[in-house]
């Protein structure tokens, strides 16, 4: 009971800013089985709002890793965290398994099923018509590796060789950056639009697809793909349409298929907020010369000093700096560390193919998680409780929970709306006040005290 209300305390610590000490902006999972192996996350939030959202799911048949890193908010990717691994369980059943053309379907499905959202929501937030995320995907299955990628979250495979009749360990990435800041990438949408003369420009430092978005590929960003939305009046109103004869960006992804080998030990799954920080290459060094217990938070960690080092401030400054303000020192950062086993044969390994779960990291981080993933899954069954002031929605649901089921609180019995009497989805609400997200807080411990007996 104590380590629950230990654990219940810190998401009002931080929105209140009460706690002290560590970095009240990072939550983390240790160390936990999937079917071939052990994995590990972390994450740092540095926007207002945290944009990075990210998931593993481990079964005795395969394990799926998302990091999903948005921009002009955090719609997006919380959108594609709820939508696109059911979508790949329903191709990947219709289809048989697992295929490239299972994970186009998915990464497809997804893209129309926000800009059908988006349609929705345009009366009542016509911003959401700029939001997008880039989308970086791995599975496991058969000791197969299938990477899927759009934008530039990368994943990094660490692999041993031998060298100078040595073994060492080596970086290989494995998913390509689609970032306009790669030349390759920019003579690639040059290519696309050779009547186009500024489709790419140069602007505050870095290269931009019409002076305004760095990646070439994502979910969302429907303004840059429908040229219909500029002419939308409504949209209109909410900034500088840009004119379009054709989309400038795509939502096709990138997938690259491997066959594992006994010489592949771990792959890191990221969002560019760590690439900008570390090397592939001084990645793969952290992880292998470390233990596998925390490795996540030590990649996060090791990229938080370098931004310290840059700014020439002491690391324990960074940690003090709150979010939105942070954002001007780094970005959001994820890091998903799985190791591979598969091909180890031990009778530690045996367990862990009867591993299943899911893990998704919080949508928006108010504590230090020192639990092991404890936290992070009462924080999300915390807010799953938050509502509205008018009572008439929740502002956040739990993942495992499904729009149209009950959820009971309290001696109260509400069934929770797909959407706002004006037809705004629930996932593109604002947070609450401080003074609101108090009081539901404590509403919710007085229903765990209660329903405890």
């Amino acid at each position: 009971m104590a380590m629950m209300f230990r654990s219940l305390a810190r998401p009002l610590e931080r929105c209140l800013g009460l706690r002290a000490g560590g970095d009240g902006l990072m939550w983390h999972t240790d160390l936990k089985p999937h079917a071939s192996g052990d994995y590990s996350i972390a994450v740092v939030q540095a926007n207002k709002n945290l944009e990075d959202q990210s998931q593993v799911f481990t079964s005795p048949l395969g394990t799926y890793v998302g990091v999903y890193d948005g921009h002009g908010g955090p719609e997006a990717s919380r959108f594609v965290n709820k939508h696109l691994f059911p979508f790949l369980h329903k191709f990947a059943t219709e289809q048989g398994g697992l295929s490239a053309d299972v994970i186009k379907k998915a990464f497809n499905a997804t893209e129309e099923e926000f800009l059908h959202l988006v349609k929705q929501s345009l009366p009542v937030r016509p911003q959401i018509a700029s939001v997008g995320s880039c989308c970086l995907v791995g599975a496991i299955s058969n000791d197969v590796l299938y990477v899927a990628n759009l934008g530039d979250s990368r994943a990094v495979l660490g692999k041993r060789v031998l060298e100078d009749k040595k073994n060492k360990v080596v970086a290989e990435r494995l998913s390509t950056d689609h970032n306009v800041g790669v030349e390759e990438v920019r003579k690639e949408v040059e290519a696309l639009h050779p009547d186009d003369s500024h489709v790419v420009v140069y602007t505050r430092g870095v290269w931009r697809i019409k002076g305004i978005i760095q990646v070439s590929r994502s979910i969302g960003d429907v303004y840059l793909k429908k040229p219909d939305f500029y002419r939308d009046p409504i949209f209109q109103r909410f900034g500088n349409p840009v004119p379009l004869k054709r989309p400038v960006i795509t939502a096709e992804p990138s997938i690259l298929i491997r066959k594992l080998k006994p010489q592949d030990l771990f792959l890191i799954f990221a969002s560019d907020g760590l690439w900008e920080q570390l090397s592939d290459e001084t990645a793969v060094d952290i992880v292998f010369r470390n233990p596998r217990a925390g490795i996540a938070k030590r990649l996060v960690s090791a990229a938080l000093r370098e931004v310290a080092k840059k700014r020439e401030m002491r690391y324990g400054d960074i940690k003090k700096i709150e979010k939105g303000i942070r954002r001007h020192f780094h970005d959001d950062i994820t890091v998903i560390v799985i190791y591979l086993d598969q091909h180890r044969g031990s009778s530690h390994n045996i367990v862990k193919h009867n591993a299943m779960g899911c893990t998704t990291a919080p949508i928006d981080i108010y504590s230090y998680n020192a639990d092991e993933g404890y936290e992070g899954d009462l924080l999300q069954t915390f807010y799953s409780c938050i509502e509205k002031p008018n009572d008439r929605v929740a502002l956040v649901l739990k993942p495992m929970f499904d729009w149209e089921k009950n959820i009971e609180f309290g001696s109260h019995l509400r069934r929770i709306p797909t959407q706002v009497a004006i037809g705004v989805p629930v996932e593109v609400l604002p947070v609450t006040e401080k003074a609101t997200l108090f009081y539901w807080f404590i509403k919710f411990i007085a229903y765990i005290i209660f329903n405890s007996k």
